[in-house]
């Protein structure tokens, strides 16, 4: 941006400010919501010269980090501060969506009878993948359909302003910042141009989402043209989403898992992995029955409490946590990749009838935990570890089954034991 045109836009603000000076000196009566207004249009109209200025900044040290010319000139020039991209940053909300609502969702009729048709016509590219990285064809779709909707709906900001947005003015500006240059890379480097890089406002790309840093680490050209191309290229987003997996731990011919019943008095507060034998040991068995996956190193999964389903993963599940750090993800890829593969889904039912926590009703609870004694940290509305650690123990204190499912019941429950 010419020094020109960020000397127009400061005007333009100190403009916006003045007229609110004078419009609160010059009248006694001047409307609230018009001040209001002039406010905004102030702070914007700054807030705009102040990210041209950032991204004049920033595209020194792009060239310093040895970024050409020509690439800082198609992705720089003209780049927009997009509003909307903060207002996702910052939106959070108020409900907390129960995780059989997400796989009602995920793993729907529909998407799972697409996914079985995007199969069908990319088989022979699919299984080429599998059998060149061990990652089987169905799990493939499954994180192309629960990324996606198998490129119906990868996101159509672009990449360049969705990050140096959120690297000016977002929560996580040093991230931004660093998957920004990222992106300069790729662009430099010819996979993609700068206006073709498109994606989510988050600055996720392609058919199945990757960050420019995991473009960086992972892509792969699957057909050969000498780009990586995870945007119009089936082979390239094949390749990319098999290679991110197998390079995040895949096991070729293991299961992500199994469904599996617990015995009654089974002990919810084993947070650790143990082999498949040691949990068969303490009567943990197969819904389906039969033998459990000989995993060496497993983790009991119950993302709905003691009233819900469980499983037991392995490694492979792991990995697919790597793609997206949340049991509820993990869970929906396995779940869509078993229907597409014909196989039976979750058999026990989740327990719907439970009302689940808003995001303010767990900050509440992870305050009175904290003031019963179990120290949870601070009270940001999120059931991280700590808080399940804490409810774990008031639920062991209390008789009931410490399985660190939090619903209204038990807020209730501290409620009226204040």
């Amino acid at each position: 941006m010419t020094d020109l045109l960020l000397s127009r836009r400061l005007r333009h603000a100190a403009l916006a400010a003045g007229l609110a000076s004078l419009l609160l000196g010059g009248s006694a009566y001047a409307s609230p919501q018009l001040m209001s207004e002039v406010d905004a249009r102030g702070a914007q109209q700054l807030r705009y010269a102040n990210f041209a200025q950032w991204v004049s900044d920033f595209r020194r040290f792009a060239a310093a980090q040895g970024i050409s010319e020509a690439t800082l000139a198609s992705a720089l020039d003209g780049v927009r501060y997009r509003d909307r991209v903060i207002e996702l940053d910052r939106y959070q909300p108020e409900f907390v969506r129960p995780i059989w609502e997400y796989l009602d969702s995920a793993a729907s009729d529909t998407r799972i009878n697409t996914g079985r048709e995007r199969l069908a016509e990319h088989r022979q590219t699919a299984l080429e993948m599998q059998q060149r990285f061990g990652v089987p064809a169905e799990i493939i779709v499954a994180i192309w359909g629960i990324e996606s909707n198998y490129g119906s709906n990868f996101g159509d900001f672009s990449t360049i302003e969705a990050l140096a947005t959120l690297a000016y003015d977002g929560r996580r500006h040093e991230f931004a910042r660093g998957e920004l240059l990222a992106a300069l890379r790729i662009i430099d480097q010819g996979d993609i141009s700068a206006e073709r890089m498109k994606g989510s406002w988050a600055g996720a790309m392609g058919h199945t989402q990757f960050i420019p840093s995991s473009f960086e680490a992972y892509a792969v050209d699957g057909d050969g043209d000498g780009h990586r191309d995870i945007w119009g290229s089936i082979p390239d987003v094949m390749a990319s989403t098999a290679n991110y997996l197998a390079k995040a731990g895949w096991q070729a011919g293991q299961p992500w898992g199994v469904e599996v019943v617990l015995p009654a008095s089974f002990d919810y507060t084993q947070t650790e992995r143990r082999s498949s034998a040691e949990w068969a040991s303490q009567g943990v068995r197969a819904q389906k029955g039969g033998e459990l996956p000989g995993f060496e190193s497993a983790a009991i999964v119950v993302p709905a409490g003691a009233n819900g389903p469980a499983f037991l993963t392995g490694p492979n599940f792991r990995a697919i946590l790597r793609y997206n750090n949340a049991t509820s993800y993990a869970l929906a890829v396995a779940t869509l990749a078993d229907k597409i593969a014909g196989r039976e889904g979750i058999q026990q039912a989740w327990p719907r009838d439970e009302a689940m926590l808003t995001r303010d009703d767990v900050k509440e609870l992870q305050q009175r935990l904290n003031e019963a004694g179990y120290s949870v940290g601070g009270a940001d509305g999120v059931m991280g570890p700590n808080t399940r650690e804490g409810l774990r123990a008031y639920q062991r204190d209390q008789g009931l089954t410490p399985d660190a499912f939090a619903t209204q019941s038990l807020l209730e429950r501290l409620r009226q034991a204040r």
